[in-house]
């Protein structure tokens, strides 16, 4: 990997690992956010579980789709601009970050813990928006639009997910 798709990488990998988690995975749980329980809903301990594989599969898609975007709109791997760089993110890492909301709400809330999941996944949502609105915050590294996701997730016990 080319010194500037690094960067960008690097920049998506800490957009996969600071979001709460990542795609890839089906699951049989709800698939409504809002719901509080289903006939099939987890424990605390599998829902960890299955959120951090997806973490861990949702870092290595970001990095492939970011790669392939670079490739496919012939983004300068070697000295990206900073429109480039804002490009790959708007249109690859902040997209990548709701789907990623989407799955962590799929999984359904184990119950009664509904609230601290559905305040991780609302604090990802609101931090890939302000990814989208103004991506210069993560690029330039201002500040973490990401930090509150990443803590409620660690908070909560997830290993792969906010690290």
């Amino acid at each position: 990997m080319s010194k500037a798709l690094l960067a960008i990488g690097m920049a998506i990998a800490l957009a996969a690992a600071v979001a709460g988690c990542g795609g890839g995975d089906d699951s049989t749980a709800a698939t409504d956010s809002s719901s509080s329980s289903s006939a099939a809903a987890l424990t605390k301990a599998e829902f960890i579980k299955e959120a951090d594989a997806l973490c861990k599969t949702g870092e290595r898609t970001l990095e492939d789709e970011a790669d392939e975007f670079a490739q496919e709109n012939d983004v300068d791997t070697e000295d990206p601009t900073g429109e480039q760089q804002e490009e790959v993110v708007v249109e690859v890492v902040g997209p990548a970050l709701h789907d990623q909301a989407d799955e962590i709400a799929e999984l359904g809330a184990p119950e009664g813990e509904e609230e601290t999941v559905e305040a991780i996944i609302e604090a990802l949502e609101s931090g890939a928006d302000e990814i989208e609105s103004d991506p210069s915050v993560l690029i330039e590294g201002k500040e973490n639009p990401l930090e509150e996701a990443s803590e409620l997730a660690a908070k909560y016990g997830l290993k792969e997910c906010g690290q």
